[in-house]
């Protein structure tokens, strides 16, 4: 298991924001749990990297707690998410977003 470092392009760091708002728009403080959770996703990903399938030729990461995926790629030592995104959107939507 190698450790790597966790880097979120900034249309990523976009994703997770909107998800919070969109969290605590529903109810007050659910966005915080769903920031804190995925940060614990990405977290994951410095030891099990790699490990989950590829869709649209990044690799997917489902999120533990709510219906969200991370895409990522791996380069040398490192692991660059490229989205995090509502897996109940359409898949031509996802597919958009990740272009």
């Amino acid at each position: 298991m190698k450790v790597r470092e966790v880097y979120l392009l900034s249309n990523a760091a976009q994703d997770l924001e909107e998800g919070r708002h969109f969290y605590n728009e529903k109810e007050d403080g659910v966005g915080e749990y769903f920031f804190d959770s995925l940060i614990s996703d990405l977290e994951s990903l410095k030891f099990y990297a790699g490990i989950h399938s590829k869709k649209f030729n990044f690799y997917r990461a489902l999120s533990k707690r709510f219906p969200f995926a991370i895409y990522y790629e791996i380069k040398k030592d490192f692991v660059m998410v490229v989205a995090i995104l509502d897996i109940r959107r359409d898949p031509a939507w996802i597919r958009r977003k990740l272009k």
